[in-house]
C-alpha cells in the first residue's frame, strides 16, 4: 500500500487563503502593500530610480511577448487594440522626453516602442490568421479622443511648453487604460493564455513601482503635490488618479494571476 502524499505547503496555504472572507482578503492585501512600499523605500535611496525600474519591467514584458510571437509564431491571447495604445502613449512620451530630458529614459522608451511597434507588425500581418479580431472588441476612439479632451483642459491655463505637458498628460491617461482592451480580450476568450499572463503581471508590477514614486513624493514633500492640484495645477491630480487608477485595474489581475 503506497504512502499517502501530503498536501503541498503551497497548496495547502493557497486552500487556506480562498476560504477566508473578502475583508479579510482586502486587509491582508493592504498589508503586503504597505510592507512592499516600505521595503521599496529603504532599500531604493534615488526614488526617481523606480521610474527607470518601471520602465525595465514594462520593457521586458514585451520581451515575454517577442518571445511568444517568435518561437511559437502564434499571436493567440494578444489584444492587438492594446498593443497600439502602448505604442500611441510610448510614442506621446518619447516626444515629451526628447523635448525635456533626453536621457536614460528617452533610450528605454524608445527600445520599448521599436519593440511594441514590432508586436503590432507581427499581429497585423505575420501572424493574423492566428489573431481573434472578433475577441478584440474595444474601439480605441473610446480611449483616445476623451484622453486628449482631458489631457487639453487639465492644461487649459498652462504656460510654456504646453505642448509638452499636453503630450505627456495624455501619455499618462492612456497609458492609464491602455491594459483594458487585452482585459476585455481574455473575459471574451474566456480563458488566459500563459505568455499573455506573464506579460501582464510585468505590466502589474510596472505600474506598482511607478506608482510608488508618486505615492513617495506626497509623503517627502508633506503633501505639497496635492496642495499644487488644489491650487489649480490639475495635471499632478490627473497624474495621481492615472497611476492609482492604472494600478488598481492591474492589481485585480496580478491577484487571480498569483491566485493561479
Amino acid at each position: 500500500m503506497g504512502k499517502r502524499r501530503g498536501t503541498s505547503p503551497v497548496k495547502a496555504l493557497t486552500q487556506w487563503f480562498q476560504r477566508r472572507s473578502f475583508i479579510f482578503k482586502f486587509i491582508l492585501g493592504a498589508i503586503i502593500t504597505l510592507f512592499s512600499l516600505v521595503a521599496l523605500k529603504l532599500s531604493v535611496r534615488n526614488h526617481d530610480n523606480l521610474f527607470v525600474a518601471s520602465e525595465i519591467v514594462h520593457a521586458l514584458g514585451i520581451l515575454i511577448l517577442i518571445y511568444k510571437l517568435t518561437i511559437h509564431r502564434s499571436c493567440s491571447g494578444l489584444s492587438l487594440k492594446s498593443q497600439e495604445l502602448t505604442a500611441i502613449f510610448l510614442a506621446a512620451r518619447l516626444v515629451c522626453s526628447v523635448m525635456i530630458e533626453g536621457d536614460i529614459h528617452t533610450f528605454l522608451d524608445s527600445l520599448t516602442l521599436a519593440a511594441t511597434i514590432w508586436v503590432i507588425y507581427m499581429l497585423r500581418f505575420k501572424l493574423n490568421a492566428s489573431y481573434n479580431k472578433e475577441l478584440d472588441t474595444m474601439p480605441l476612439y473610446y480611449v483616445v479622443i476623451p484622453c486628449a479632451i482631458l489631457s487639453i483642459f487639465v492644461h487649459s491655463q498652462s504656460l510654456w511648453p504646453l505642448l509638452a505637458r499636453v503630450l505627456w498628460s495624455f501619455c499618462l491617461c492612456v497609458e492609464a487604460i491602455s491594459v483594458l482592451p487585452q482585459l476585455r480580450f481574455m473575459q471574451n476568450a474566456k480563458m488566459v493564455e500563459s505568455f499573455t499572463a506573464h506579460y501582464v503581471f510585468a505590466l502589474g508590477i510596472s505600474r506598482f513601482v511607478g506608482c510608488a514614486n508618486w505615492i513617495f513624493k506626497i509623503y517627502e514633500t508633506g503633501g505639497k503635490y496635492l496642495v499644487l492640484a488644489g491650487k489649480g495645477h490639475l495635471y499632478i491630480l490627473l497624474i495621481l488618479v492615472a497611476e492609482i487608477v492604472q494600478t488598481f485595474i492591474l492589481a485585480d489581475f496580478c491577484y487571480y494571476y498569483i491566485k493561479r
